[in-house]
């Protein structure tokens, strides 16, 4: 099993292409709209063998299967109570959070600097909304 740290921004499947003589993966836009990624700047990217290309093996259980073919879980889950960083304001005029994986929380009436403890309302595949129920502290 691979550590994944902290600090890491986005994890996500892609398949690489060769394109007119160079190679590319391609960023999905969900990972641009959450600002784990932004058009212009430079990125480290770390390449991780599928399963199969691991162990060598091409057979796959059907468990293994359904959870390569799409995002990993959310790092939050509904209930969860949880002491965030608000690090910026969203266009609606919330404040924004990011946990592991650079996984985007959202928590209205916060500023950044704040560091509430909130409770994770909503999760969703790439975004979680969360409600202040002690905070902020600067």
């Amino acid at each position: 099993m691979v550590e994944i740290p902290d600090s890491l921004r986005s994890l996500f499947t892609a398949r690489v292409e060769e394109r007119g003589g160079r190679y590319l993966i391609e960023v999905p836009k969900s990972e641009v709209e959450h600002e784990a990624a932004l058009p212009g700047e430079t990125y480290r990217v770390a390449i991780l063998p599928t399963p199969e290309q691991a162990t060598g093996s091409t057979e796959t259980s059907s468990s293994e299967q359904e959870h390569d073919s799409g995002p990993p879980d959310p790092p939050v889950d509904e209930g969860e109570v949880r002491d965030v960083t608000i690090e910026s304001v969203g266009d609606q005029g919330d404040g924004i959070a990011k946990v592991e994986r650079g996984y985007v929380v959202i928590v209205p009436d916060a500023r950044p600097g704040d560091q509430p403890t909130v409770e994770i309302e909503q999760v969703k595949e790439n975004v979680a909304f969360a409600r202040v129920i002690d905070g902020p502290r600067r």
